[in-house]
């Protein structure tokens, strides 16, 4: 307990004085320093298309958003050259929704493992369902398979060594993130660095991204009605299973995280097998790391917005963005773009809840509609944005997403996906309460009052 707590300490000392180290840039501009190629490209199973390819898939997409008028192709432009990761074809993504559909899929790409598994995760917990999963990883070792997990360790702060040592004698290869050591010299600079990315790789042919960690209570539940967790409410999360071409984008954030940690070797060439065409889904791979200059992540999502020509609709957990974020949301509302936010009633953080709270009312003001999921504690990372363009990842809209965790995020373009994505958003709708302005208006002195304490900790949290 008091090594936790020095923790604790000294994670708050740091960040105070790192604080002023770190802001987050206008991205409105970002894109205008480089040569941006007018056509965005695609890349399919067996390398480039012509131009000729790309113009027809392109066509395609801006015929299934009517009145676009080609922002769509600009939009992705920029988005590329923000990223710089192509648009890739020939994959098959599923939708995952809540803990148990998430592990059970998990569970059943892993059984049919043949050559390694590379998992990422924020928190890595000892509770049954990753003992079930060590088992697992573990009879595949026995057989072969090389399994290499990465997590976070202030994540992972409350996990005891001796489930970190069950691992290891499983078999499974362990990388901490940025290990938190109070004696070491280097804690000071990277302790506010953590690695907040979900991911699991399975023969690099199959990956499964979103917001669910290796934890219990972050596992969500298959019914709106359980109940369980601190807070008293079951969780409610989404993943996406990507199958294709598409992995090889992931498999190399993973193996380039692991290099950066000082992890022992790898053999790239067994972990990029050549994958063929799963489906039809085109599928972006975003990669957001602390240290770049513009953060990829937040600035493909500023992207995304300032090219929204009809509808917005984002589902999150932490709502705490920057004033370019909110700009960006408001100068959409004022163009005519149905922006609707769902955002949780209940947190297991009150000083995200109330941070964003304090923004409410300019939201509100400029035209945005805003729900609070009530019966759940909102977990979920995931924008709509005319009813084309979707993401899912692990990335909250907070400035501890934005600028100081290292995130990875699917940009999934299609609208049969994106209908999935709208009946999900529909569903959450449905078990959400609407804040109107004249409701928010007339909240109590002592809400006011936490909103102003929680504005000033954002930066942190």
């Amino acid at each position: 307990m008091l090594q936790e707590l020095l923790y604790r300490l000294l994670f708050l000392t740091s960040t105070a004085l790192l604080a002023s180290c770190s802001t987050l840039p206008d991205v409105g501009r970002y894109p205008h320093s480089y040569h941006i190629d007018p056509s965005p490209d695609f890349y399919g199973a067996h390398g480039p298309l012509s131009i000729k390819q790309s113009e027809a898939i392109l066509d395609r997409l801006e015929h299934a958003t009517p009145g676009d008028d080609g922002i769509l192709q600009q939009h992705l432009a920029i988005e590329r050259a923000i990223s710089g990761n192509s648009l890739i074809l020939g994959n098959k993504v599923t939708l995952l929704v809540n803990g148990p559909a998430t592990y059970a899929a998990m569970y059943e790409a892993i059984s049919k493992a043949k050559h390694n598994v590379n998992i990422e995760t924020f928190i890595l917990e000892d509770n049954p369902l990753t003992r079930t999963l060590v088992d697992l990883l573990a009879q595949k070792h026995r057989k072969g398979l090389e399994i290499n997990l990465i997590y976070d360790s202030y994540g992972s702060l409350d996990t005891s060594p001796v489930f970190f040592e069950r691992l290891r004698k499983a078999g499974i290869r362990l990388l901490e993130f940025n290990p938190i050591d109070p004696l070491a010299i280097d804690t000071l600079t990277t302790i506010n660095n953590r690695d907040h990315r979900k991911l699991l790789i399975v023969d690099g042919e199959v990956v499964f991204i979103g917001g669910i960690n290796l934890g219990a209570e972050l596992s969500g539940s298959g019914s709106d009605t359980q109940q369980g967790g601190k807070v008293g409410y079951s969780w409610r999360d989404t993943d996406v299973r990507i199958e294709g071409p598409a992995a090889a984008e992931f498999q190399k954030a993973f193996i380039q995280h692991w290099k950066s940690q000082a992890g022992p070797p790898l053999t790239p060439s067994s972990y990029f097998p050549d994958i063929r065409p799963a489906g039809k889904h085109i599928v972006r791979a975003i990669a957001s790391s602390a240290d770049a200059p513009v953060p990829l992540i937040y600035a493909t999502l500023i992207s995304a917005i300032r090219s929204a020509s009809r509808t917005i609709h984002i589902t999150n957990a932490y709502f705490v963005p920057n004033q370019h974020f909110l700009d960006a949301l408001k100068e959409a509302a004022r163009r005519g773009v149905s922006v609707i936010l769902i955002l949780p009633k209940h947190s297991d953080s009150w000083l995200a809840l109330a941070a964003g709270h304090s923004h409410y009312t300019s939201l509100l003001e400029a035209g945005i509609t805003i729900y609070e999921r009530r019966d759940r504690v909102l977990h979920a990372k995931t924008i709509v944005i005319d009813g084309v363009w979707s993401t899912i990842g692990s990335s909250n809209l907070d400035w501890r997403s934005f600028r100081h965790n290292d995130e990875i995020n699917a940009v999934i373009l299609g609208r049969d996906f994106a209908e999935q994505m709208e009946t999900l958003f529909t569903h959450d709708l449905a078990h959400s309460n609407r804040i109107t302005l004249a409701q928010w208006r007339h909240r109590s002195l002592w809400t006011r009052f936490k909103e102003s304490v929680a504005r000033f900790w954002q930066w942190w949290l």
